[in-house]
């Protein structure tokens, strides 16, 4: 089944970033982006990687990068999200021409 394809803008802390993703991740981005990080990151055991300890405390440690893998690997594998392109600034600064993108910073 071939579906269309949507820019996103997403971050982590950093410098905010075009991804291209299936349009049903960009229509409800921010469901998706709280099911990787509220829910799979916890709760899946191939999620362990994502998990450490710091202080005697297990907090978990992943990007936005993190997010497109678990996308193309446990979501959406015959559709590939991929890296379109640097904004060259973070999510709070976004210019005019990009603003209309769905975001999420993580």
């Amino acid at each position: 089944m071939c579906r269309t394809m949507k820019e996103v803008i997403l971050s982590s802390d950093n410098e905010a970033k075009i991804y291209l993703v299936p349009d049903t991740v960009a229509a409800h981005l921010e469901d998706y982006c709280l099911d990787f990080s509220v829910e799979w990151i916890w709760e899946n055991p191939y999620a362990a990687k994502y998990r450490q300890k710091m202080r005697g405390t297990i907090v978990a440690v992943y990007t936005e990068k993190d997010f497109i893998d678990y996308l193309n690997q446990w979501v959406f594998p015959e559709q590939p999200s991929k890296l379109v392109m640097g904004l060259g600034c973070s999510c709070g600064e976004i210019p005019d021409e990009y603003k209309d993108r769905p975001q999420f910073n993580f």
